[in-house]
């Protein structure tokens, strides 16, 4: 009985060593593919499939295109998309594996469009993530917000708003908080 437990035990620490060793090949492939959105934003019907970063490396000529696609398309202005942002799309798009790309209802907000914007609704913030190139206001096709929601509040990687009546999740890369509007 004693050798029966013994070989179980072998057995066992085998099989973790396996999966640590494994695990971490995995992470490893996972954290050096290639990172690629889909997007399509809803203001200006505009729509980009673009690999955004490859190598290692955010693509300069990628980050340029995401940033012109996440404009603020009242006023025709761009800023810097923070690169986490897009990461932050590419993880929530994964983890619900959904089969289309995803639909952009705001991205950057010049400090004016936020104004006229809190003037007609109370919901949105004087300080937004938005003005700052840090959020995003999204909804994935094929995919129930609720679904979207939990996703991006699995991740953990800043705020994330629901608004149903609107039809789309708010998420941004600051702290991590979230909230229903």
């Amino acid at each position: 009985m004693q050798l029966h437990g013994r070989r179980r035990l072998i057995k066992a620490s085998l099989c973790a060593v396996v999966a640590m060793k494994t695990g971490g090949l995995y992470a490893a492939t996972t954290a050096n593919r290639d990172r690629r959105l889909a997007i399509k934003n809803m203001h200006t019907g505009e729509y980009l499939d673009e690999v955004y970063w490859h190598g290692g490396d955010y693509l300069p000529e990628a980050a340029g295109a995401f940033n012109h696609l996440m404009r603020d398309h009242r006023r025709d202005e761009t800023c810097t998309m923070d690169p986490a942002l897009l990461d932050l799309l590419n993880a929530v798009h994964r983890h619900v594996d959904a089969p289309f790309g995803i639909e952009l209802y705001s991205g950057y907000r010049s400090p004016e469009t936020n104004r006229e914007l809190r003037k007609h609704n109370k919901g949105v913030a004087k300080k937004s993530y938005h003005m700052r190139g840090m959020a995003a206001d999204i909804r994935i096709p094929g995919v129930s917000l609720e679904a979207t929601r939990k996703a991006a509040i699995a991740l953990g990687r800043g705020g994330v708003g629901y608004y149903a009546k609107s039809g789309f999740i708010h998420v941004d890369t600051g702290w991590v908080r979230h909230w229903c509007g």
